[in-house]
């Protein structure tokens, strides 16, 4: 299966690049994606490496283009993708492309400096403008009165404003105005009158509309005021306090003929200033326009040549033949693609020395690749969230593609959701190439880049939905019910009868609100439903119980086959690393564990299905019980499932019991052991291999390998010595608490598994509660009006099964599946009468007016029963 079983075998490689050709050979490298540099310059600051100008010139790139970005963004103008991943430029066109990025920066900053420039400017003489028109109504002039110090009228019917009566009274009379902020108009006019002492009157009035603010561009509400005072000083104070509180002062005329000239000033400067200022932006999107056609491709070329420049500096300089070297982490498989980038960098540089390479043994780890596509990349990101498996380890990634929608279809197990999600996981999948589905919101995005997961978990919910005969809370009947009302029914039946086989008469259905079918009477219960639950259990009062017990005990099996799989997986671990040891002191007591205590609960539940029967199943025992007096030993004999129980059941604890301390101290006492008989151990390899040294355990254990495979002669360059100091009470402590996590995580995960059977109940539960709250009302309704209402009622399930059922849900599920998969990552009943309604039953001497009133699968189902 390649990588997808297990990681990529992988080499350290060591390359040998031309100064020349440096640059174009990383460029051919990474565009083919395959390898992995190693940094040789640890010890070397950041700003001493020999490329970190090369490396501050792309960030001054990066810097341009991100400005540029902000311009054509706010001017709302598309970004044309282009080609989707262009190479790293040339070194030839390097320098011309960044002069070409600096000249475009310094003609798109003077432009929009100019633009904003004339922008303020008319947001000025528009405030202007409508402080002119404000204002004019505060103050009444009359040019042509000529003052007459002998005839005037009374000063009381005078406004104090009046520009005549101040001349009468021989005042200097001032005027500011101006616009202020909503917010602070009644602060302004508190600290005037406190600051000039009542020698100053301020007049205000609210703009019909906001207007932007030149300074910050913010639209808010504006004030325009009138200040009118007496004095120079009182006028120095007044301005002053414009000033603290940002007003937009503007000078105001003395006379009428004045205020019309000025307005007509104004109107003349304002229409310029929209022409000039129209004309600049129309330069400025065309400058836009042409940049935004290859600013995409620009920003990809700057990041890769960043990153060419980033591994540059990690390779080490040989002064002596005049050439960089690299070691690289290379699959095996790659090597030949490696070596033709090489000399495709090579060719492209026009070089006459071509670079080359030459693979290195190690003995460091190497790092875990495992080549994913668009089907399996979604699993192996939710086994990657628990972390990165180690070099050459079983990759859960495969088996989760099948557990993981498995797990989750159990948990959301429905026929019509389970539709709805694979059709809409289909209609990403068939429109996955739209280009909008990858670029959108990050919510979209996730369900986009999930959309084979929701496809699994679709189709895997329409298989579950069909094994619990669950559609939007509604049985199916597809192949008629295996029971059958008409044989527990007859009129002739004495009361002996009754007695001895719960049969029914009229009498008792008349008098009986909850009848029983048994199963055990002939002709009541034909056989099994060929495909999943048989739907007659939607009409039973004891439906709930009849499923609890069902899935509960499903939820049980499940977990330990999940849990029993995830240890035989670390078995294929232990023969690849050959650790047979662990085999034999950790696995195999691992297994032994879990199947003798839970693997034996599970042999209880599918002993009891098979052996017990309608007739018989009365008397038989409950496996509860039985299970928890495996470990009591009750002194009374409880009958059991089969003879021998208690036998089998001491035995498997026994076993049980010497598994513990075999899983506690069997592998630090043989690892122990095997320290005594050596002092050193030798490593071989046969060609390039890992060799792991981590831990005393993998030392231990190629001593071991050693003495399995024979190799008791060294082999130059494949065999190292290796003496390290072994510490027992750290290994014995490691096993004590793994072995104590694995028995309380048996018992705690076994539990844990049980959420299959809780949010299966709860997802049918609300799907249940959503049905009857809205669409049995809906169909309830008489025909008259019942159409007009079902529409709406529709509408409104549909809505609700989406949000709370679907999404709610179905992410409440995919969490707990989740969870459940942990596990493997870390590790790796009885025949129940049924009861129908006495308005089930009473069908059977129904009229065929109220027959039509009934669902479609109820009046099906009595009919099939009573043919």
């Amino acid at each position: 299966m390649g990588s997808l079983f297990r990681s990529e075998t992988m080499c350290l490689a060591q390359l040998f690049l031309q100064s020349g050709t440096a640059y174009e050979c990383l460029s051919a490298l990474g565009e083919k994606g395959l390898v992995q540099f190693r940094d040789l310059n640890q010890n070397v600051s950041s700003f001493q490496r020999k490329f970190v100008g090369e490396v501050k010139r792309c960030e001054e790139l990066e810097r341009i283009l991100a400005y540029l970005v902000q311009e054509i963004n706010r001017a709302d103008i598309p970004l044309p993708e282009g080609e989707t991943s262009p190479p790293a430029p040339p070194l030839k066109q390097v320098l011309e492309m960044q002069e070409q990025l600096q000249k475009l920066e310094a003609e798109l900053r003077e432009v929009t400096k100019n633009k904003e420039r004339l922008r303020k400017n008319l947001l000025e003489l528009t405030e202007y403008t409508h402080v002119l028109r404000v204002s004019k109504a505060f103050v009444r002039r009359d040019v042509q009165f000529e003052p007459t110090y002998e005839e005037f009228p009374p000063l009381e019917n005078d406004s104090l404003l009046d520009y005549s009566c101040m001349q009468r009274l021989g005042a200097k009379l001032g005027f500011v105005s101006g616009l202020i902020n909503q917010g602070k108009a009644e602060a302004f006019g508190k600290t005037l009158w406190r600051a000039c002492r009542g020698h100053s009157i301020v007049t205000h009035a609210e703009l019909e509309g906001p207007l932007e603010d030149p300074e910050t561009g913010e639209v808010i509400k504006w004030y325009v005021f009138l200040i009118s005072f007496w004095g120079e000083q009182i006028g120095h104070k007044v301005k002053k306090i414009c000033d603290c509180y940002h007003c937009h002062v503007y000078p105001y005329p003395n006379t009428a003929e004045e205020r019309r000239e000025i307005q007509e000033g104004l109107n003349t400067r304002i229409q310029d200033l929209y022409t000039v200022l129209h004309k600049t932006e129309d330069y400025l999107r065309q400058v836009l326009c042409k940049a935004a056609e290859s600013v995409y491709s620009r920003v990809i070329q700057v990041k890769k040549m960043k990153a060419i420049y980033h591994m540059l500096n990690m390779c080490s300089f040989d002064v002596t033949n005049k050439c960089l070297i690299a070691e690289v982490w290379c699959p095996e498989a790659d090597l030949h693609e490696l070596r033709l980038a090489l000399e495709e960098g090579s060719r492209e540089s026009g070089a006459s020395i071509p670079s080359f390479m030459n693979t290195i043994p190690t003995k460091e780890t190497p790092p875990t690749l495992i080549r994913t596509n668009k089907f399996t990349e979604g699993f192996q990101n939710i086994v990657d969230a628990y972390g990165v498996g180690s070099y050459r380890e079983v990759n859960p990634a495969l088996f989760t593609i099948v557990t993981f929608p498995f797990l989750f279809a159990v948990m959301f197990g429905d026929l019509g959701h389970g539709f709805v999600m694979f059709l809409f996981a289909l209609l990403l999948v068939l429109n996955e190439d739209h280009p909008r589905l990858s670029q959108s919101q990050e919510i979209v995005r996730m369900f986009f880049n999930g959309r084979y997961i929701l496809l699994l978990m679709g189709l895997f919910s329409v298989y579950t939905g069909l094994i619990y005969n669950d559609c939007f809370s509604k049985s199916v009947n597809l192949f008629g019910s295996g029971w059958n009302v008409s044989a527990m029914y007859s009129s002739g039946h004495s009361a002996a009868e009754q007695r001895k086989g719960m049969l029914w008469n009229d009498s008792v259905v008349r008098h009986n609100r909850v009848l029983q079918l048994d199963p055990s009477v002939p002709g009541v219960f034909r056989g099994p439903y060929p495909l999943g639950i048989d739907p007659i259990w939607n009409l039973a009062t004891n439906r709930l119980t009849f499923l609890n017990s069902f899935k509960m005990k499903m939820s049980v099996i499940l977990g330990i086959i999940h849990m029993t799989f995830g240890v035989i997986l670390g078995i294929f671990n232990h023969l690849h690393f050959r650790k047979k040891f662990n085999i034999y002191l950790v696995s195999i007591p691992e297994l032994l564990f879990m199947l003798c205590i839970f693997g034996y609960l599970v042999f209880m539940i599918v002993y009891k299905w098979l052996v017990y029967s309608a007739e018989t199943s009365r008397g038989a025992p409950s496996i509860l019980i039985e299970f928890i007096n495996m470990f009591l030993f009750p002194a009374s004999d409880t009958g059991g499932l089969y003879p021998g129980q208690e036998h089998v059941q001491r035995l498997l604890l026994v076993i049980t019991a010497l598994s513990v301390p075999v899983l506690f101290l069997g592998k630090p006492l043989f690892l122990l052991w095997l320290h005594r008989g050596r002092s050193c151990f030798g490593v071989s390899r046969s060609g390039y291999t890992l060799v792991r040294k981590d831990s005393e355990e993998e030392v231990s254990l190629l001593g071991s390998q050693d003495i399995e495979e024979g190799n008791n002669q060294m082999e130059d360059g494949c065999r190292e010595v290796t003496c390290e100091e072994f510490n027992f009470g750290e290994i014995l402590m490691t096993q004590v608490i793994h072995s104590i996590e694995y028995c309380l995580g048996c018992i705690s995960n076994t539990a844990s598994y049980l959420r299959l059977w809780a949010l299966s109940l709860a997802h049918a539960q609300l799907s249940d509660v959503l049905w009857a709250m809205l669409m049995r009302v809906g169909l309830r309704v008489d025909t008259t009006y019942g159409v007009l209402l079902l529409l709406p009622v529709i509408a409104l399930f549909a809505v609700l099964t989406i949000f709370i059922l679907l999404i709610m849900e179905g992410l409440s599920a995919f969490l707990h599946a989740i969870r459940l998969h942990c596990t493997q990552t870390a590790t790796t009943a009885v025949s129940q009468p049924l009861r129908l309604t006495r308005e089930a039953l009473n069908l059977l001497n129904c009229s065929k007016d109220s027959m039509l009133l009934l669902s479609y699968e109820t009046l099906s189902l009595i009919i099939s029963n009573i043919k």
